[in-house]
């Protein structure tokens, strides 16, 4: 059951390579049980990356948390949503949807919920590496 899912998949700025203000916020209230991977695609979407979730052989790398306290998830997730655009004013739609997906870690499959992008992909950069950080720091690397 759903309710029943206390780990997270992260793979852009919440991944403790990032060190951003979320991150510390994740921090509280998960912990980092390592590396993962998930089958999806990572597109450059400008300011932040963006996934969608694939059949084909391409892996997003990432990082899998677990919550600290399963009495905590509505409120930790909830802020977690708000940070991703979640439950956007009226008018608008939101760029991202959070569902659960089979993460892979050390060969082990775990449910864990995600960020999905549900925008439009076309013309966007794929990110081959399926790694924003590898990605982050090719595009920055002198020429």
């Amino acid at each position: 059951m759903k309710n029943d899912i206390y780990k997270l998949f992260v793979y852009g700025s919440l991944r403790s390579g990032f060190r951003s203000p979320a991150y510390e916020y994740l921090t509280r209230f998960f912990h980092l049980m390592g590396e993962a991977v998930v089958k999806g695609k990572l597109y450059d979407h400008g300011n932040y990356p963006v996934a969608t979730a694939t059949e084909e052989d391409h892996f997003i790398v990432g990082e899998l948390y677990e919550l600290n306290n399963p009495a905590e998830f509505s409120w930790a997730i909830g802020q977690l949503d708000d940070y991703e655009g979640l439950g956007a004013p009226e008018g608008e739609l939101s760029l991202f949807k959070r569902e659960t997906s089979i993460i892979y870690q050390n060969g082990i499959a775990h449910i864990a919920w995600i960020y999905w992008y549900d925008g439009n992909i076309d013309g966007l950069p794929v990110m081959k590496t399926g790694d924003v950080l590898n990605y982050e720091q090719e595009k920055h690397r002198p020429i």
